[in-house]
């Protein structure tokens, strides 16, 4: 059988959008750069996407059509080592409104409240509106609330609340089932609040939270927090330094290849210059609880002072700038980019909006009779976020329209109850919980996740429908394969256009070559192949 066999797609991204596989799949180019340079530096050798908006579209086809049977994506990739905005999606085939189709591309989720809980992942997930049970997977050590959810070179984190007087803040892995690993507590105060990965290396801050603020009894640790650690293995913690004035962490996250850091109840932003040093880069007048990154920006989310609420984007130095505010809204808690917008999660109505520029906040819709909105992750296609006060979740389903999809948290005679972080990690999202201080796992379609940083530069990368598997290969080599499903339930086709270098998540951003959709499993042989070609 040759290379070429079954194939129905094949856009070599060479100066043009066309189909090399004889099925007339021809794309139009919304904005792509198509002189991008290829694997060989020469101009015209891939499709460049800047991650603000291009795209390439190719029109429904019965060809493209995949239904219940086995297929395969072959594809080469490039990304940058510093980024300014999320990665964004390769290529996916998928109605929305159905939750019927494949998403197939690179997750960054920095504003997860706490965390950034994803950064450089790869994703493939099939859908034709299935959804799970959530799977209660344990409570990490004698903690309250689950503060953040990061992943890091195939585990989960997490990062903890623990409120006894003899107690201190954690970080965990998770070991399967409900099974936690205590991976030590780098500070004495009662929370590690904050987990990111920045160059490879896991990163924490920790907190002295004030659980009277969730309508708990505050804790009887009052060791002052607002040291950050990077993690050295083996339960072992390095300190490297103190955000100035600080005695808690709000919140991380990477941006142009630097680290930047805010504290949870007094104001300012701090970037890590290296050793134990944290440079101030001011701020908009006000304390902030979350930062994200995207369209070349750093944000954050305004949480108190005059005017309150909204959001404010850095412009370097010390300068910030008002990014625009929310109508009723007075706390900015989260962010999430879906869709190639940027959206937060607010209080005191429970509500999610949307910027679109101009007019900018639009109302995307309340979450049932919730009061706030936290963590926010898109996963396999859709967006889904955490409540206050009744610990739910719920899918967000377009215009204002949001669907519950569980309660998380349970627990009786208390006033509040949040779903405060989450994380994809296994081709599940994660959720952690205040107070049962329990995560919980739901599969929405059928995933699989390639769950360490996606080096940058050229990448070969393989996503595959097996019989009842999911399979994805890095590099020529097989990284993940799905838990396993009934074909019949995964039937994909729908009417909607194949898109490249766009799609749920975010516009790419990077440069893309020799895509090739097969309408059958590859062998590893011929993955290794395909990772071999220089074409």
């Amino acid at each position: 059988m040759g290379i070429d066999s079954g194939l129905i797609g094949h856009w070599k991204l060479t100066g043009d959008c066309k189909d090399h596989s004889g099925n007339g799949n021809h794309g139009g180019n919304h904005g792509a750069d198509l002189t991008a340079t290829g694997p060989d530096g020469k101009t015209g050798g891939a499709a460049g996407f800047n991650g603000r908006g291009a795209g390439i579209k190719v029109p429904n086809s019965e060809s493209l059509n995949l239904d219940d049977g086995d297929f395969s994506i072959s594809v080469r990739v490039h990304t940058e080592g510093e980024l300014d905005t999320v990665l964004g999606d390769i290529l996916g085939k998928y109605d929305s409104e159905s939750r019927t189709g494949f998403n197939f591309g690179l997750m960054n989720h920095a504003g997860v409240t706490a965390a950034q809980s994803n950064y450089r992942h790869v994703h493939f997930g099939i859908d034709s509106g299935q959804t799970g049970e959530w799977v209660d997977c344990g409570r990490p050590g004698n903690n309250l609330r689950v503060y953040a959810l990061t992943v890091f070179e195939g585990d989960l984190y997490t990062g903890t609340f623990e409120t006894g007087v003899d107690e201190s803040g954690h970080v965990y892995r998770y070991a399967g089932g409900t099974e936690w690993v205590d991976c030590g507590s780098p500070d004495k105060c009662n929370t590690v609040a904050s987990l990111a990965v920045y160059r490879g290396r896991l990163y924490a801050g920790s907190s002295r939270y004030k659980a009277g603020g969730s309508a708990l009894p505050d804790s009887e640790n009052q060791h002052p927090g607002g040291n950050m650690y990077r993690y050295d293995g083996d339960g072992e913690w390095s300190p490297i330094g103190h955000l100035e004035g600080a005695d808690s962490v709000a919140g991380m996250a990477v941006h142009k290849g630097r680290l930047y850091a805010i504290p949870l109840y007094s104001q300012g932003v701090f970037r890590y210059d290296g050793g134990s040093t944290w440079t101030f880069c001011g701020g908009p007048g006000k304390r902030m609880m979350s930062l994200a990154v995207f369209d070349g920006c750093l944000y954050g989310a305004g949480n108190e002072g005059e005017g309150r609420g909204g959001v404010y984007r850095y412009e370097g130095g010390t300068e910030w700038s008002n990014a625009g505010n929310q109508e009723g809204v007075t706390q900015v808690y989260s962010f999430a980019i879906h869709n190639g917008r940027m959206y937060v999660g607010t209080w005191p109505e429970g509500r999610v909006f949307r910027d679109d520029g101009e007019p900018m906040w639009t109302d995307a819709g309340r979450l049932g009779e919730e009061l706030e909105v936290m963590a926010m992750a898109v996963f396999n296609g859709k967006l889904y976020a955490g409540t206050l006060p009744l610990g739910q979740v719920y899918r967000y389903d377009g215009g204002t329209r949001w669907t519950l999809v569980g309660r998380l948290d349970k627990t009786p005679d208390v006033k509040y109850r949040r779903v405060w972080s989450m994380a994809v990690f296994n081709g599940k999202l994660y959720a952690g919980t205040l107070p049962s201080g329990h995560v919980y796992s739901l599969e929405a379609g059928k995933s699989v996740t390639y769950d360490r940083e996606l080096a940058p530069g050229w990448r070969h990368l393989a996503a595959i429908r097996d019989g009842n598997r999911l399979k994805l290969y890095v590099d020529g080599t097989l990284a993940a394969t799905s838990s396993a499903f009934n074909p019949a339930d995964y039937t994909l086709s729908n009417d909607k256009p194949l898109k490249i270098g766009c799609g749920q998540h975010n516009t790419f951003n990077g440069r893309i070559r020799d895509l090739r959709i097969y309408n059958r499993a590859l062998a590893d042989a011929e993955i290794t192949r395909l990772n071999g070609l220089k074409g």
